[in-house]
C-alpha cells in the first residue's frame, strides 16, 4: 500500500508517518529526512538546501525527484511506501504520477493534515526543544508554512479530485487523527 500524507511544516506527517511504517511494514520516504541527509553529508546539493531552508524557500523540484525517483524503483519498497512531505508542488504531483505509471504502481491513499498557524508555532516550539532541528525556528517555519500553502493549493486541487483524498483536521491529538486514518486504510 502507497500513501501520501501532506500538510504545512509541524503538521504531523513525521508521527502519523513513521507509526504507518510500523504498523503497515511500510517504508517512509520523507524529503525532510533525506533533505537532511544531505546536508549532513554536507554535499554541494546539503549546502544547496541549507541555503534554501534558512531563507524560507522550497528545495528545486529537480533535485528533490531525483532523490525520490531512486527509492521509488527500489524493488524492496515497492508497494509499500509511505510519502511524508512529497510530493509539495504540482510539478512534483505530476512528476509523481510518471513514476508510478514507470513502476507500474499507484496511490492507495492521500491524507492531507490541514492546520493552522497558531498549532504549527505550538509543535515546532515544542519540537525544537525536543528534537533540536536546525530548521525549528519560529520565522522560518513562519516562512515556510506561507510558502508551503501557497505552493500547495495547486496540490490540493489535483488530489483533491480523487476518490483516495482525506482531508483531516490536523489539530486533533496524534491518537485521534491516527484513528482516523486507520479507519480509511482498515487496519
Amino acid at each position: 500500500m502507497n500513501i501520501i500524507l501532506f500538510g504545512p511544516p509541524g503538521a504531523g506527517k513525521g508521527t502519523q508517518s513513521k507509526y504507518l511504517v510500523s504498523k503497515l511494514k511500510n517504508f517512509q520516504v520523507s524529503t525532510g529526512d533525506i533533505l537532511r541527509e544531505e546536508i549532513k553529508n554536507n554535499s554541494e546539493i546539503g549546502q544547496q538546501i541549507t541555503n534554501n531552508m534558512n531563507e524560507g524557500k522550497f528545495v528545486s523540484d529537480e533535485i528533490v525527484n531525483s532523490l525520490i525517483e531512486k527509492l521509488m524503483l527500489d524493488p524492496q519498497k515497492r508497494d509499500k511506501l509511505i510519502f511524508d512531505g512529497y510530493p509539495r508542488s504540482l510539478s512534483q504531483a505530476q512528476y509523481l504520477d510518471l513514476l508510478l505509471d514507470k513502476s507500474n504502481q499507484k496511490i492507495d491513499h492521500i491524507f492531507f493534515l490541514n492546520v493552522n498557524k497558531d498549532t504549527i508555532i505550538e509543535r515546532v516550539e515544542k519540537r525544537k526543544t525536543l528534537e533540536n532541528r536546525s530548521d525549528d525556528n519560529t520565522d522560518t517555519i513562519l516562512k515556510r508554512y506561507d510558502t508551503y500553502m501557497e505552493t500547495t493549493r495547486p496540490v490540493l486541487d489535483f488530489y483533491s479530485k480523487n476518490p483516495n483524498f482525506h482531508e483531516i483536521n490536523g489539530t486533533k491529538e496524534i491518537d485521534q487523527i491516527t484513528k482516523e486514518i486507520e479507519a480509511f486504510i482498515n487496519v
